[in-house]
């Protein structure tokens, strides 16, 4: 039994991948979970790289792949300062207008959200908050060119071109008390005026050390509050402390590994408690073999974030994870 059909009754389980991955993970996917997210090809650049040429050709791939194995897919991302080719904000040499800006961004949502009708949730805004205590939104160019009107168009734009789909807002450190309060006043005020926004993507980029399980639980309980539906969108747990630089170890030390499997137990009790409000977890990668945090934030430095190891096998972390679940069973 895999790791989605344990938590069958919690919540969806699903992991982010690339196409080019799939040959080697594909199966390990196909067997532990439910849903999939692509890491980078259906965002903003690589989608549209310039003005109305679009290429699909590896969304698409992650896509075939995913309802051929009757897996669900999580749309990421539509809107994001990152990965977004510059031409969305240039007219010549100059700014464009709030109008262009929002005719491009309408005209990119909607032929993105048409091509795959049956995606059902979909990453909205990515990362508009800013982490500075001293600043609300995010410097950026949407932000410079339209302010806070950007974030209400957008989702209006993807509530036109699919009614039916789930929206949310997707954010990292959306559980430091500070940045998770200007989650809660952003939404706040998209709710309070009508703005179609459903849920909150709380990433979940962790460390053996941080946050704590209180600050996860404030979290959730203040994102449920505004009912919202809650996902877990890039969850993924570094064997490093963020300001812990060193790059010599070329595999986990065994106290590494049991810290690892405390805090994964501690999380999903966490989670499967909150079962009402939180629809999916997403680990941001399939298994150790691959993960983003072999070069982040540290140059090639190896890291080991998942439940599985770089030959797919369970890790304590997994064990500790769905043996709870199992007793839940009986």
């Amino acid at each position: 039994m895999g790791l989605a059909s344990m938590y069958e009754d919690y919540f969806r389980i699903g992991a982010a991948c690339a196409p080019d991955r799939l040959d080697k993970q594909g199966m390990h996917i196909a067997e532990h979970y439910r849903s999939i997210t692509a890491e980078n090809c259906m965002k903003p650049m690589e989608i549209q790289p310039a003005e109305g040429l679009f290429d699909f050709r590896q969304a698409d791939k992650l896509v075939d792949y995913a309802f051929e194995h009757q897996l669900d897919v999580r749309g990421h991302t539509l809107v994001w300062h990152n990965q977004t080719g510059e031409w969305m904000f240039k007219d010549g040499n100059n700014h464009v207008t709030k109008e262009t800006l929002f005719s491009r961004m309408k005209t990119h949502i909607a032929t993105v959200m048409a091509r795959y009708p049956l995606i059902k949730s979909w990453d909205v805004i990515n990362e508009a908050i800013a982490d500075e205590d001293n600043r609300f939104l995010r410097e950026s160019m949407y932000s410079r060119i339209a302010g806070e009107s950007y974030i209400e168009h957008a989702f209006e734009c993807a509530h036109e071109a699919n009614q039916s789909a789930n929206l949310f807002y997707n954010d990292y450190n959306e559980s430091d008390p500070k940045k998770r309060d200007k989650i809660v006043r952003l939404l706040k005020g998209l709710l309070e005026k009508g703005i179609p926004v459903h849920g909150i993507g709380m990433q979940g980029h962790w460390n053996l050390y941080g946050p704590s399980i209180e600050e996860i639980q404030a979290a959730i309980e203040a994102y449920a509050s505004l009912g919202l539906r809650i996902e877990v969108t890039e969850l993924d747990l570094s064997l490093f402390d963020w300001n812990d630089r060193r790059c010599d170890l070329l595999e986990p030390t065994s106290e590494m590994l049991e810290l690892q499997a405390n805090r994964y137990d501690e999380i999903f009790s966490l989670f499967r408690s909150y079962k009402d409000v939180i629809d999916s977890v997403t680990f941001w990668g399939a298994a150790d073999d691959y993960t983003w945090l072999s070069d982040f934030p540290v140059k090639g430095r190896k890291n080991w974030p998942f439940l599985f190891d770089d030959r797919f096998q369970p890790k304590e972390s997994y064990k500790r994870v769905t043996h709870f679940s199992r007793l839940e069973r009986v």
